[in-house]
């Protein structure tokens, strides 16, 4: 007859040591800027990669990059653009803004081979690409003072309360972008989410470093600048009631 193998059981010390390690790992878990989910790349998309990546991809690297170099232009501005999703915005401002340079962070496959499908359709020279955590690419490959213009548009609201930690816009994040941004540069936050709006709005308004473009009248939120364009999520979404809220700040 087959003896029972019954499991081992920790013992109270073995316990008290792994909640220990647990909480000690949570503690200095490293904040990141997305959380990462899988998604299918297209053929079309599979053949951008292999194509475009090479001409307008960056690759991450832990020294600063010289955007003059990157672009091959002086004195033209130049934006980041964080979280473009499939690439529709991105492209469509690089095309009605020429004269200015766009840095495209994402960390997304398909939206990165989405966004240099555009590129190349749209013949655009305009947009580089790096597909990275934009908190390292913030930390360590752009220098202070590097960016006119800061783009986040429709960032994942994470609208449970307990999930409200893994928001991208929070105090230290805005803080980071600040010494990024030239004075007089600006911050554009767009979001669909009444909640997150009034979140972002508190956070963006208690930085010192920031000013308000829009007045009081309006309750602190500006109206949408002419450059982003209304998205066909956007555009169903007003037809149904929905709010959009776009927040402009300019560091002071």
């Amino acid at each position: 007859m087959t003896e029972d193998i019954k499991p081992k059981l920790d013992t109270p010390e073995e316990l008290a040591n792994k909640e220990s390690f647990n909480k000690e790992a949570l503690k200095n878990r490293r904040i990141r800027s997305f959380v990462l989910r899988q998604g299918r790349v297209t053929k079309g998309q599979e053949r951008a990669l292999e194509t475009g990546l090479p001409k307008f991809g960056i690759s991450y690297e832990s020294k600063q990059l010289d955007l003059n170099q990157v672009f091959n232009r002086e004195n033209s501005p130049k934006i980041l653009e964080i979280g473009f999703g499939m690439g529709e915005t991105t492209a469509k401002i690089a095309h009605t803004l020429p004269d200015y340079d766009f840095l495209a962070a994402e960390v997304h496959t398909p939206g990165v081979g989405a966004l240099l499908k555009l590129i190349e359709e749209g013949a655009l020279t305009n947009i580089r690409i790096i597909q990275h955590d934009v908190v390292e690419v913030l930390q360590n490959m752009l220098a202070d003072a590097s960016l006119d213009g800061v783009h986040i548009f429709f960032p994942d609201p994470w609208h449970k309360k307990r999930h409200h930690k893994r928001r991208l816009i929070q105090a230290g994040f805005v803080k980071l972008l600040c010494t990024k941004l030239k004075v007089g540069g600006y911050l554009h936050v767009a979001t669909d989410w009444q909640e997150y709006a009034e979140w972002v709005l508190e956070i963006l308004s208690a930085e010192p470093q920031l000013r308000n473009t829009a007045t009081e009248l309006t309750l602190g939120y500006a109206e949408k600048p002419s450059y982003r364009p209304l998205t066909k999520f956007e555009n169903r979404g007003i037809k149904l009631g929905h709010g959009v809220w776009d927040m402009v700040f300019k560091r002071q």
